[in-house]
């Protein structure tokens, strides 16, 4: 058997920085380190994320690499253009669930050829809180009922060609108004809705056969103080006794400030990590922030000397290390091809859900607003002004931040046939103040929406339901 040191590596899956594997990453993946994640920071093109696969491959083949490609706003494969796919509210918007699995096939053929084993993918969140800071557009919608079928259908899909699908965050982040990378939500159900509510789709995604299961990092009072990722009742008497689930529980960043909190980067995560195993996760995602060789030595000598303390029974690590294992098998094979927007486009055409009478007369001044995006997402360097510029001769496009309305009114001053894009304007008081501007001024203008829609508005308005490239390119071509 394993030592503990070598079986605490194998259970630890790590960010890294850089497009190519680092020298000190091969040594640690030779090694036996459980398996790395991909972000956009070590992404250039399919072919080079291909590349990268097979350099960690060559050092063990049966090393992890997963990463976080929901599609539609949280992309890491387009990160610069915006994704081929729609997100998950656009696809629930379309509700089509055939073509949601046809969507996620075509993502999970493409993540195959790039050597990816595990996408930690689809969310069975809800969109549940206006003000919900973290998931939004990354949730197939609000009502359990209706989004459970497209978490099983992109499941599915996902799985067809070998890659692994992870349904986050358990048991599920929607109704929480805290963003867990920086502080601990809290769920405020009872065990009771949480039957009727967020747990609907995760047993969905296991009837599906999904091979992995995302923690959540947040507070149900019913079942403690302790987070679901670090909570033995949501992991081993929830998740694994009352909803069945036998595939491999993968911890949400342990780096995130709900769990990690004041002990820091490398202690924090170590004693998270200890308290997450003993709960019954497996996988331990050490994900946002790109870790070195010594932090993770520093982390996995914590979860041995756990063991060797007796805190942590070796039996329950060496399950982990078992079921982290699993997720390495490579892919089927399958050939890199270029990108194809005929799908998506097709999906996210039919999740336009249109208000009013949203036409041009002529060319148009776009306003594209920017506002932060979620951390999970990342930059979102994309906008609807490129997409009409090519297909309307004569538009133009301005970009402002959300802080950059006085610009924004200074340009949509006197302006005919005006397009104004927002990201969940509901949430960004400065862009509530601009349109405001706009009504009051009786100016005409078209809204189009790309987050989750918030409060109906008058006027004529194009909801996409996700920031992908499809979904910009689909609302355009309405447009033009």
């Amino acid at each position: 058997m394993s030592s503990p040191e070598k079986l605490a590596a194998s259970v630890l899956v790590s960010g890294f920085d850089g497009t190519t594997a680092p020298d000190w990453l091969r040594r640690k993946v030779d090694d036996g380190l459980g398996g790395v994640i991909l972000f956009g920071r070590n992404v250039v093109d399919d072919e080079q994320v291909a590349a990268l696969s097979a350099q960690l491959r060559a050092e063990r083949p049966g090393v992890l690499i997963g990463i976080d490609e929901e599609g539609g706003d949280v992309t890491r494969l387009d990160v610069a253009t915006g994704s081929f796919i729609p997100g998950p509210l656009a696809l629930g918007a379309a509700d089509d669930v055939e073509l949601t699995a046809s969507v996620a096939a075509a993502l999970g053929e493409r993540l195959a050829a790039c050597g990816v084993t595990i996408n930690f993918a689809p969310c069975a969140d809800l969109t549940l809180a206006a003000e919900d800071p973290s998931i939004g557009v990354r949730a197939f919608g609000s009502d359990p009922v209706k989004a459970s079928p497209h978490v099983a259908a992109y499941i599915t899909g996902m799985q067809k060609y070998g890659v692994a699908a992870s349904a986050k965050h358990f048991p599920g982040h929607g109704a929480a108004t805290d963003d867990s990378h920086h502080a601990l939500p809290v769920l405020p159900r009872t065990e009771a809705e949480l039957h009727e509510i967020e747990l609907v789709p995760f047993k969905a995604a296991i009837a599906a056969g999904v091979r992995a299961v995302m923690t959540g990092h947040l507070v149900v009072p019913a079942w403690g103080d302790l987070p679901a990722t670090l909570n033995p009742k949501a992991l081993t008497d929830v998740l694994r006794g009352e909803l069945g689930f036998t595939g491999a529980v993968i911890t949400d960043a342990l780096d995130m400030g709900a769990v990690a909190g004041e002990l820091g980067k490398t202690e924090g995560v170590g004693r998270a990590s200890v308290r997450a195993l003993i709960a019954g996760a497996d996988a331990l995602c050490l994900g946002g922030v790109s870790f070195e060789e010594d932090e993770l030595n520093r982390i996995a000598a914590v979860i041995a000397a756990a063991v060797e303390s007796g805190e942590l029974p070796l039996e329950r690590l060496v399950e982990a290390s078992e079921r982290v294992a699993a997720l390495g098998t490579p892919p089927v094979p399958a050939t890199i091809s270029p990108v194809d927007h005929r799908l998506g486009l097709e999906a996210a055409r039919k999740a336009l859900r249109i208000q009013g009478t949203p036409k041009l007369d002529g060319p148009p001044l776009v306003i594209d607003i920017e506002t932060e995006p979620i951390i999970a997402a990342g930059p979102m360097p994309w906008g609807l002004g490129s997409h009409l510029t090519g297909l309307v001769p004569g538009t133009r496009a301005v970009k402002v931040g959300a802080d950059g309305i006085a610009t924004a009114i200074e340009a949509a001053q006197g302006a005919r046939d005006l397009v104004v894009v927002t990201r969940e304007a509901h949430r960004h008081p400065e862009v509530r103040e601009f349109l405001s501007w706009l009504r009051e001024s009786g100016a005409d203008y078209i809204r189009v929406e790309t987050g989750a829609p918030g409060p109906a508005t008058e006027g004529p308005r194009i909801d996409t339901f996700s920031g992908s490239y499809v979904s910009l390119r689909a609302a355009a071509e309405y447009l033009a």
